[in-house]
């Protein structure tokens, strides 16, 4: 079952596009009350300061779904994360691919996947993992070999990279909106199009300039993120032992097809 866990990373590829767009204009989100006047800037300048902003964060809470064209798999993820490699929240794979909670402490991992994820990712013998799991996570270790690129998606510092990696790629026109507000928040549109993708930042206008929300769109796809719960912690609580099952107890067992 090396690398099945790993069909998860689907869910993140929304994510990471979004990532690799982005250039200055960088993630965020959260509303304060005072006025930030960053309204009254070029759109390079907000999108300085945006990235400033996201650079500066601990932790956040992350949403992000994707849609294809072409009728692949529209995958969705919900995860709070923070720089030490803790997080918590869930992966869906989309198009009835199955779905899986994640809760990352320190070195120990716990992975939830639901009864459309193992028929879907490990085809003849998922079912057979499921019923010995019944509704339990499994429980392993953060440089296991078959969670390593699901852990990887769990740590802040890997989105900051990013951003912090494209910071100097301009590419592309950006241009700034008119002031506007989004969810009840006031916000200032930055949209950058680039090769034939658009993409929109909705910027903070209040407080810290964290952008709410990013769209993007183009070649037969498109994504949206959300970003919320600035500095937050991720929750402690972890699955008690009682609700745990060994990841290499449970991959050791012989298994039949079902």
């Amino acid at each position: 079952m090396t690398g099945q866990l790993i069909g998860t990373r689907r869910a993140a590829q929304a994510a990471v596009l979004v990532l690799g767009l982005t250039s200055g204009s960088v993630i965020g989100g959260g509303v304060a009350r005072a006025d930030n006047g960053i309204d009254t800037l070029p759109a390079q300048q907000i999108a300085d300061r945006s990235r400033d902003a996201l650079l500066s964060v601990h932790s956040l809470h992350l949403s992000a779904r994707g849609h294809y064209d072409s009728g692949s798999p529209a995958p969705t993820l919900d995860l709070t994360l923070d720089r030490d490699g803790n997080c918590n929240g869930s992966v869906d794979l989309g198009n009835d691919q199955g779905s899986a909670r994640i809760v990352k402490r320190g070195d120990d991992v716990w992975v939830k996947p639901d009864a459309n994820f193992w028929k879907s990712q490990v085809p003849g013998v998922g079912s057979a993992f499921a019923a010995i799991l019944n509704g339990r996570y499994m429980k392993g270790s953060a440089d296991d070999p078959r969670l390593r690129e699901l852990v990887s998606g769990c740590d802040l510092d890997t989105f900051q990279k990013l951003v912090s990696d494209h910071a100097d790629n301009d590419r592309g026109t950006l241009n700034k909106g008119r002031k506007t507000t989004l969810d009840g928040a006031s916000v200032v549109p930055l949209t950058r199009l680039r090769d034939g993708w658009t993409l929109t930042t909705y910027v903070a206008a209040t407080g810290k300039p964290y952008p709410l929300r990013i769209t993007v769109q183009g070649g037969g796809a498109s994504a949206v993120m959300g970003f919320s719960a600035f500095d937050k912690p991720v929750p402690r609580a972890t699955p008690p032992p009682d609700q745990t099952y060994d990841i290499s107890a449970l991959l050791s067992r012989p298994m039949s097809p079902v």
